[in-house]
């Protein structure tokens, strides 16, 4: 049973509402130790200096690199002198649209669970957000960091989800490769069959559809060597990068397969496909 991880209240307005905090993603990533080959031992890792000797934890310090390759080293103290303020309010400043959040300042996703004797303005909050399709900008501390967070509505439930800075975005202009894409002409016919393409494969997003395939074979190969079985992996062929392809060959193929693929489809799976994808809250 998954448990809190921080306990406060929302505040917006002169309305307080107690809540907890649940994380919403559990992630599923296979661990592995390092093992000595021969021994079979595990490999435990040391704190050295540059000299290769140990130090012990007492003596290591905190340490900011200058681009002169000098270091200032702050102490715990003063670092705790900076920390925001304790404090158990999550206060919404303001309520935006929901579209005009893009999704890339999203980070870690939790659960708002409410007090059972304040259930009432937890629902009235919720379903007045999803009816306006509104989201809040707040701001909380947990675990003497600030977070900027938005709260969003989810089936009459309220999503907290933590967000990156503005400045902490890399900016296109920096990443080489976009520059010559203003310069690329796109022919009428190929935006056309484009569009079909796209068309002919939407339906409505399902994420119980999509499974971490890696995972599934990395966990099926353990649990084969766990039961004796000792053949060789036989990886997936690499795709061949070296073949150029004609585009709109590409589209016109593509656009037919997907028609093929639609027909072969269940009656019910079909009527999914063709309906228009909905707008979700969250």
């Amino acid at each position: 049973m998954p448990r809190a991880i921080w306990s406060g209240s929302i505040s917006f307005g002169l309305v307080n509402i107690p809540v907890k905090l649940y994380s919403a993603v559990s992630r599923r990533n296979v661990r592995f130790n390092q093992l000595d080959a021969e021994t079979g031992s595990r490999v435990r890792q040391k704190r050295v200096n540059a000299e290769g000797q140990e130090v012990p934890y007492e003596r290591i310090v905190k340490g900011y690199e200058l681009s002169s390759g000098d270091y200032v080293t702050i102490t715990e103290d003063e670092l705790a002198s900076l920390d925001p303020k304790a404090s158990r309010m999550i206060d919404i400043s303001e309520f935006v649209d929901l579209v005009d959040i893009d999704p890339i300042l999203y980070d870690s996703a939790y659960y708002l669970v409410p007090d059972q004797t304040t259930a009432k303005p937890y629902r009235l909050l919720a379903e007045a957000l999803e009816k306006a399709n509104k989201v809040g900008i707040a701001r909380f501390v947990m675990r003497t960091k600030q977070y900027l967070a938005a709260i969003r509505p989810a089936d009459g439930r309220l999503l907290l989800s933590t967000m990156v800075y503005a400045d902490e975005l890399v900016p296109p202009s920096e990443i080489d490769g976009f520059d010559h894409l203003a310069e690329v002409e796109i022919d009428e016919r190929e935006m056309l069959m484009a569009e079909q393409l796209i068309e002919s494969l939407s339906i409505d997003f399902e994420p119980t559809a999509h499974h971490d395939t890696y995972r599934e074979s990395v966990m099926g190969l353990i649990e084969r060597k766990v039961a004796g079985d000792a053949e060789a992996v036989v990886s997936a062929e690499a795709p061949d990068e070296g073949t150029v392809v004609d585009l709109m060959a590409a589209l016109e193929a593509s656009v037919e397969a997907a028609k093929k693929a639609r027909g072969r489809q269940p009656a019910g799976s079909e009527k999914s496909a063709k309906k228009p994808a909905k707008r979700k809250s969250a």
